[in-house]
């Protein structure tokens, strides 16, 4: 991805090894059984960061092997074009402003363009739990401003959920939102990760989320990276699988 101006647009990389290691297993006229095709046990939403797209994040999903995941329904959207501040206005894919990188634990937020983005996170959710999915087995992820959406939309959905996991990511709003968290919300645990030499989105950002949430009454894992900058490793995400693992109900709803 390109730099612009001296700021950072996102990106993850992910070796392709393990996808074609899943074609090589699982053939594209392999038909799915019938049980698969009518009902996913779990569902796992991941949110980009800034300039990135949801398909190039696919690969993700091909580290997560254990049996748990069979039925697993993944989605991985890509963020609608628009106007960034911090890139001088220039145009990206991005789910809400981004006013000022590197991003601190200070840093200004625009709560109208990000509570957009946060109804259209929860659309996607009610879709899921319409459908059948239990909401303990939906998780929400994301990256860098995907992290930061993550946080936004699992802290103001009205239910609980199976937990929200943040890369790299920090508080996108002001004290101001506490008010419109339900206790039910209150109840979904988050999982933070955060490089300790990011120099994108600070990890004094990032440091910033477990007292935040904790002081609302929001359990919070904060596992910190040494030498991981501001990038998301094979070793984040193997841990990922196990945290959600281990917080996936044996039904349906």
């Amino acid at each position: 991805m390109k730099l612009i101006k001296g700021s950072v647009v996102l990106t993850i990389t992910i070796t392709l090894s393990s996808a074609i290691l899943l074609l090589l297993l699982f053939p594209q006229n392999q038909k799915p059984s019938s049980s698969s095709m009518s009902r996913a046990r779990s569902f796992v939403l991941w949110l980009h960061g800034l300039g990135d797209s949801g398909p190039a994040n696919e690969p993700i999903k091909t580290l997560f092997t254990s049996s748990q995941f069979r039925d697993t329904k993944w989605s991985f959207p890509s963020a609608p074009s628009a106007p960034v501040t911090c890139n001088y206005g220039s145009v990206m894919p991005s789910w809400f402003d981004i006013l000022e990188i590197p991003v601190a634990a200070d840093s200004p937020n625009d709560e109208s363009s990000l509570l957009k983005a946060v109804r259209n996170v929860h659309a996607t959710i009610d879709k899921e739990i319409a459908a059948g999915i239990n909401p303990n087995n939906i998780f929400i992820c994301g990256f860098s401003q995907g992290g930061a959406l993550t946080l936004a939309s699992v802290l103001l959905y009205p239910k609980t959920l199976g937990g929200g996991a943040v890369f790299s990511g920090w508080v996108p709003f002001n004290s101001s939102i506490i008010e419109q968290i339900t206790p039910e919300a209150k109840q979904t645990p988050i999982l933070w990760s955060h490089g300790l030499v990011d120099r994108t989105v600070m990890f004094e950002a990032g440091q910033a989320g477990p007292p935040f949430l904790e002081k609302i009454g929001v359990g919070c894992e904060f596992k910190a990276y040494p030498g991981l900058g501001h990038t998301i490793n094979n070793e984040e995400l193997l841990y990922l699988e196990s945290w959600i693992k281990a917080r996936l109900q044996s039904s349906s709803q």
